[in-house]
């Protein structure tokens, strides 16, 4: 019989396991447009807003045909703008709008628009990503957190990346707050969908019941 630890990782997976970058529509692969389109939905992530509004507004900049960094970096200020107003996210537009235009021309002058660039510059470390992914504008360490949190799908190599957000939700779960020993009472589980669900536990007081409910905790 499974423990009470493994029962709730179990039941907090099988009801909330679900990547912010799947939320947002994102075919997450180890290629230039996705990782381009979760870097954005990090930095949105990272602000003091909802998340679904974040997310919503991954979903507008792409539909507005914002998915890469050159066309980023092309677009002009009142259309990104535009297109951060469509997905709610209006108290950070203005500023948004112009990190996006300077991140996006970051990534091609430094990295050709490709973010494996700055893996091999980080030579795979996460420290080094964690801290190269800070160079751009409007992504500080929760952005930086939140993207290696989701990358960590097509770069096993940052796995198991599980920051201190999810590690709040472990502690509000009473779970282990060893990255190693949560990936364990995982099982088969990927490290990304943990790390979702236990964030999603941090943020949602209403996630950590529903879980310790299911699990008959």
């Amino acid at each position: 019989m499974a423990g009470r630890d493994e029962r709730v990782v179990r039941a907090l997976v099988d009801a909330h396991g679900r990547t912010y970058a799947e939320e947002a529509g994102i075919r997450l692969r180890d290629t230039p447009q996705p990782l381009y389109r979760l870097l954005v939905l990090a930095h949105l992530l990272s602000a003091r807003i909802r998340g679904s509004i974040a997310v919503a507004t991954a979903r507008a900049l792409h539909e507005a045909g914002l998915r890469d960094p050159r066309r980023m970096a092309a677009a002009d200020w009142q259309e990104r703008v535009d297109a951060l107003g469509r997905g709610g996210y209006r108290r950070y537009d203005e500023r948004t709008a112009t990190q996006l235009g300077e991140e996006a021309e970051l990534l091609i002058e430094r990295w050709g628009g490709d973010l494996r660039g700055l893996r091999e510059e980080a030579g795979g470390e996460v420290p080094e990503l964690r801290r190269l992914l800070q160079v751009f504008p409007g992504v500080g360490p929760a952005g930086a957190d939140i993207f290696l949190r989701e990358v960590q799908r097509v770069w096993p190599g940052t796995a198991p990346y599980l920051d201190a957000k999810a590690l709040q939700g472990a502690r509000r779960l009473e779970l282990p707050q060893d990255p190693n020993r949560l990936t364990g009472l995982a099982g088969r589980t990927e490290p990304a969908v943990l790390a979702a669900a236990l964030v999603r536990a941090a943020v949602d007081e209403k996630v950590a019941e529903d879980a310790l409910d299911r699990a008959g905790s």
